[in-house]
C-alpha cells in the first residue's frame, strides 16, 4: 500500500493516486451462502375462507317452495320462522300452484273470472289488477311464479308487515299476526301448522 506521502507527492504532480482499497466485510459470501444453503421454497397456495353464508333449504319441498325460499331470503328474510309462515300461508291459498283460481280451477290470469287468484288468491279487484298491471311493468306474465312474487313484495299490505317479517327471533304466532293483516284471510284454515311444518323442515346449508 502506497504510504500517505507517497499518494500526496502522486497527486502534486498529476498523477491520479489509485482508488482506496476496500476490505471485504464479508456480508455478501454470508448471504450467498444463506442462499445457498435455503433455497427459496414455493409458498403455500393462499388459504380461501369459507365465507359463504348459510342459507335455508327444505327438504321433501316442491320446486317451487323451493324458490319461494330462495326468493324470500334474496329479499332479506332471514329468520326460520319467517320464512315458514310465509310459506305456510302460500300453502293455504295456492300449495305453490300459481295458475290456481278459486274454486280449484287452473286457467291463466285472464281466465280466472271471480274469487282470488295465484299464489295468495289476490281477490278484490285493486289487488287482482294490481297483479296484472304489475306483470306488465316488468314484462312478465302474471299468471306465473316468478312474476307472483315479485308482485308479492312490492303490493302495499306487504309492505306494512315487511318489516316485522325481517325482524329475527319472533315466534311463529307473532309472524302469523303479520300475515293476517298481510293476506286478510277470512278461514285460517292449516295455514300456522303448515308453518310448523316448514319450520321443522328448513335446514341451513
Amino acid at each position: 500500500m502506497l504510504s500517505f506521502f507517497t499518494s500526496v507527492a502522486l497527486s502534486f504532480f498529476g498523477v491520479p493516486s489509485p482508488p482506496p482499497v476496500i476490505q471485504p466485510t464479508g456480508l455478501d459470501d454470508t448471504l450467498n451462502s444463506v442462499a445457498i444453503a435455503s433455497p427459496k421454497e414455493p409458498l403455500p397456495p393462499p388459504t380461501v375462507s369459507d365465507t359463504k353464508e348459510k342459507r335455508f333449504s327444505c327438504k321433501n319441498c316442491s320446486q317451487n317452495e323451493q324458490k319461494a325460499i330462495n326468493f324470500l331470503q334474496d329479499k332479506g328474510i332471514t329468520d326460520k320462522n319467517a320464512i315458514a309462515t310465509i310459506l305456510g300461508n302460500i300453502r293455504q291459498e295456492s300449495t305453490f300452484i300459481p295458475n290456481i283460481c278459486e274454486g280449484g280451477a287452473r286457467t291463466s290470469y285472464y281466465g280466472c273470472g271471480s274469487g282470488g287468484y295465484g299464489l295468495i288468491q289476490w281477490t278484490d279487484s285493486s289487488r287482482y289488477n294490481g297483479l296484472g298491471y304489475h306483470a306488465r311493468s316488468i314484462g312478465g306474465d302474471p299468471t306465473s311464479l316468478d312474476t307472483q312474487l315479485s308482485y308479492l313484495v312490492s303490493e302495499s299490505d306487504w309492505k306494512m308487515i315487511e318489516r316485522q317479517m325481517k325482524t329475527p327471533g319472533k315466534s311463529i304466532e307473532s309472524y302469523m299476526s303479520s300475515a293476517q293483516r298481510w293476506i286478510r284471510w277470512g278461514h285460517h284454515g292449516a295455514r300456522t301448522s303448515y308453518a310448523y311444518d316448514y319450520a321443522r323442515k328448513l335446514v341451513l346449508l
